[in-house]
């Protein structure tokens, strides 16, 4: 019998070093997953590099969030990435539900056989328009997105192969891998940040300007430029609903 929204449990990886953005991008989570705080566990790597599948006991779900600066290309600099890869192979052999975004989409990717680059060339910050592939149209969260939807992506480094299972679900003019889902399993990932609205990527991004942006042009640019992101927002309400209490 499917558990109720109020009685789940999800464990939250979490790849941020500094206590604020842990606490927001908790908050983020919890909002657009209409959940209580008290269903979210976090896993932090910085604290904890070392982990694997037994860290999900008693939880109905893995979701990653994004880094602040941490590289699924720099694994040497950050041990936690061979903890993170790892994991993301084993919720895939043991069927366990994944829902992860910019960090967790990158490590999924790496962890599942496919290739992460750095690419400050074609790097994202701001709001972007997504367009959908056919292979959306048959999916369960996607089915009823529109083409063209905004979402809030920051990354400099992207996927250029996917893992061979992986369908592709959504793509910007910039990025040609932003959305995945792994075969018949219920595993997502997003380049960018489902979690994450106009009003975050604001209030984030103006506090670290100097670690996102190139000045004070640059930010007043990406921030006249922001778009409504609902659509996007309401994916991590869809996979609690047509996932995890389906």
């Amino acid at each position: 019998m499917p558990k109720q929204r109020q009685q789940l449990k999800i464990l939250l990886m979490q790849i941020r070093d500094d206590d604020l953005t842990r606490m927001e991008e908790v908050d983020e989570f919890v909002r657009y997953g209409q959940l209580q705080p008290e269903q979210i566990d976090v896993l932090d790597v910085f604290q904890q590099p070392e982990f694997d599948l037994h860290c999900l006991d008693g939880y109905d779900a893995l979701f990653v969030g994004g880094s602040s600066d941490a590289s699924v290309t720099q694994p040497d600099r950050y041990p936690f990435v061979t903890s993170a890869k790892r994991l993301m192979v084993e919720c895939l052999t043991h069927n366990i539900p994944v829902f992860a975004s910019c960090f967790g989409f990158q490590a999924a990717v790496e962890g599942l056989g496919g290739k992460v680059i750095v690419d400050r060339d074609n790097m994202e910050m701001g709001t972007y328009p997504l367009w959908l592939t056919p292979a959306a149209a048959d999916d369960v969260l996607f089915a009823d997105v529109p083409n063209g939807f905004w979402a809030v992506s920051g990354h400099k480094e992207r996927a250029i192969t996917l893992p061979v299972e992986a369908i592709l679900l959504a793509a910007s003019d910039r990025c040609p891998y932003h959305a995945f889902k792994m075969g018949d399993k219920p595993f997502y990932g997003f380049q960018f940040h489902p979690e994450v609205d106009a009003a975050d990527l604001t209030t984030r991004i103006t506090r670290y300007k100097t670690r996102y942006l190139e000045g004070d042009d640059h930010l007043n640019q990406v921030l006249q430029n922001l778009q409504d992101t609902a659509i996007a927002n309401q994916l991590i309400t869809k996979f609690i609903d047509r996932i995890l209490l389906a």
